[in-house]
């Protein structure tokens, strides 16, 4: 099995990056905000999961070990695959997965392709056991989920796609509180980007 890897990057895309390891390319399956950090040319280190099917093999990888846990995880959920999980940690850090568990939010499991109400809420009873969620994440994550569920579509309102408003919402510091004032500093990220 493949646990980690490290080596240089090659190429990369929106979901994947080419590292180069002794002379050897890995595709390696990536959430989209480390594709973005990776930068050609520079050395990176990835956590690794190997999923191997019939037809294929597929390294997924992360850039610390609580995302590659997390993903473990969601992988033992009954109908969801390694390409859901990672759709999954698209929308949603694990941070940001643990307080929707914790408040039993399932509106950023909705967004991800492929999972209805049902699904979402039954990823959530399952999580509830495996992850590791505080009280702290309880008090929280409600509130927290909620605001931000209200800056993204108020983004998505003035023209960004969900993608880019999603990002530049992962990049605002936990310390700005309040909906108005994240919207207000989402859209600073964002007109640098434009």
């Amino acid at each position: 099995m493949i646990s980690s890897l490290s080596g240089t990057v090659r190429h990369k895309e929106l979901n994947n990056v080419i590292v180069d390891v002794s002379g050897v390319g890995y595709k390696v399956l990536v959430p989209t905000d480390t594709a973005l950090e990776a930068t050609l040319s520079q050395p990176i280190f990835l956590w690794t999961h190997l999923a191997v099917r019939e037809t294929s093999l597929d390294l997924f990888g992360f850039l610390d070990k609580e995302t590659l846990d997390v993903f473990e995880l969601l992988i033992t959920i009954s109908g969801i695959g390694p390409k859901t999980a990672l759709g999954i940690l698209n929308v949603a850090a694990p941070s940001m997965l643990r307080q929707a568990v914790a408040s039993s939010d399932t509106s950023y499991l909705t967004r991800v392709s492929g999972i209805g109400k049902k699904n979402a809420e039954k990823i959530v009873l399952e999580l509830k056991d495996k992850l590791k969620v505080t009280q702290e994440d309880a008090s929280t994550g409600s509130a927290q989920a909620r605001a931000d569920g209200d800056v993204l579509e108020a983004l998505v309102s003035l023209g960004y796609s969900e993608r880019d408003a999603r990002d530049a919402l992962k990049k605002v510091s936990k310390d700005i509180e309040g909906a108005s004032e994240r919207v207000k500093a989402a859209l600073k990220l964002l007109s640098r980007h434009a």
